[in-house]
């Protein structure tokens, strides 16, 4: 952990003595205990297989319909299937399924460069731009795009862009269906520009998929139908990722630039879990626990589920708010938020609430913390 991100921010009601450099380790002796940053390799070669499975049998379908309108509904599967290819991916740049950084980049550069075309170099170094800072102003590469998450750079917009912030939650939605094509554009750019380790060889396995995608969708389909496969399907892919993203920051704190936050509650306060289930785990790809990954990314993902307890209970212990909330509510409370945002834009503007350390334009809000009933203070 950088030694920067110990400093102390705030104080904190605590059941005993305990330096705020300190909370962290604390809790992560706890962690390390409970054995729950072991590697869980029988699950993800299980996890593998499932997907590696459905992936060859998504295509094997394609083959088999021909030149059919019902290719429409192999788009839909095979959206979902390169979401869940997309998880792994993730799951291998944090170097959570095998001890040694070489395996794990073998593995992400197959699940993602090759079976769907995102280059695992440049997501690394961008991701964890973000896991270093997140929800943090000039810092955060996940809140610097085409959305505003603050009044602050609201105000900023100009143009089409000032349209953007003002409207950005209606068109939120509607937006992640461009999703996909903005991953794979950022991909390419950076196989040409950025500094990334084995760039030949990402751009060779990017240059395999895109050669073996379009070749496919344009042999067995018309020329009208391949164009529709690939809207549909790209389309639903960026939507899904989109929609996985979504429940996790948008709508909680955002930190100032020079914020001098601690980074137990620069993780914990910027982020905001969605109940879990097997079926929500599995479609948010373990995802939906973004405190306990944000706090210790290398946990397998398996064991997050696990972890939390263990975290909800030492939050509680030192008086840091726990946000957690059902995936519908998550999803409101992120369009509040943007609506919110957008109000910036207009002309008549209101004065910023402040919160301590936290950026003074945006509060967080939230559904569950530790005890089911207590709310953020703001």
């Amino acid at each position: 952990m950088d030694p920067g991100e110990q400093s102390a921010a705030q104080s904190a009601t605590t059941t005993r003595p305990m330096k705020r450099g300190s909370e962290y380790a604390v809790l992560l002796r706890r962690v390390r205990d409970a054995g729950l940053l072991d590697r869980q390799l029988r699950y993800y070669l299980g996890k593998t297989a499932i997907v590696v499975g459905a992936f060859v049998a998504g295509w094997a379908a394609f083959f088999l319909l021909g030149d059919s309108w019902w290719q429409l509904a192999v788009a839909v599967f095979l959206a979902a299937v390169f979401a869940q290819f997309a998880f792994l991916g993730h799951d291998a740049g944090h170097r959570q399924i095998f001890g040694t950084r070489r395996a794990n980049y073998l593995y992400g550069v197959l699940a993602g460069n090759l079976a769907i075309g995102l280059s695992i170099g440049w997501w690394t170094s961008n991701h964890n731009r973000h896991h270093a800072h997140p929800n943090t102003e000039g810092a955060d590469p996940d809140i610097m795009g085409i959305l505003a998450h603050s009044d602050g750079r609201a105000r900023t917009g100009k143009g089409f862009r000032r349209f953007i912030f003002r409207h950005q939650g209606w068109l939120f939605f509607p937006m992640l269906l461009l999703e996909a094509g903005s991953l794979h554009f950022s991909s390419v750019r950076a196989v040409f520009k950025w500094p990334i380790p084995n760039r030949v060889w990402e751009g060779v396995l990017l240059a395999a998929h895109f050669a073996g995608y379009l070749a496919a969708v344009f042999l067995v389909l018309s020329p009208g139908k391949a164009v529709v496969f690939i809207l549909v399907q790209q389309g639903l892919f960026g939507f899904y990722m989109g929609c996985t993203f979504a429940p996790n920051h948008k709508g909680m704190a955002v930190l100032a630039e020079d914020d001098a936050t601690d980074f137990l509650r620069r993780q914990v306060l910027t982020s905001r879990n969605v109940r879990g289930s097997l079926l929500v785990d599995t479609a948010l790809g373990g995802l939906n626990y973004q405190i306990e990954h944000h706090l210790f990314p290398s946990m397998p993902r398996a064991n997050l589920r696990r972890a939390q307890p263990i975290v909800i209970e030492f939050c509680a212990e030192i008086g840091v708010p726990y946000c957690q909330t059902g995936l519908f509510d998550s999803y409101a409370q992120a369009l509040q938020h943007l609506h919110s945002v957008g109000k910036a834009t207009r002309p008549v503007l209101s004065e910023p609430l402040a919160l301590g350390g936290l950026s003074g334009d945006t509060v967080p809000i939230c559904g569950d913390v530790p005890d089911g009933n207590t709310k953020i203070s703001t």
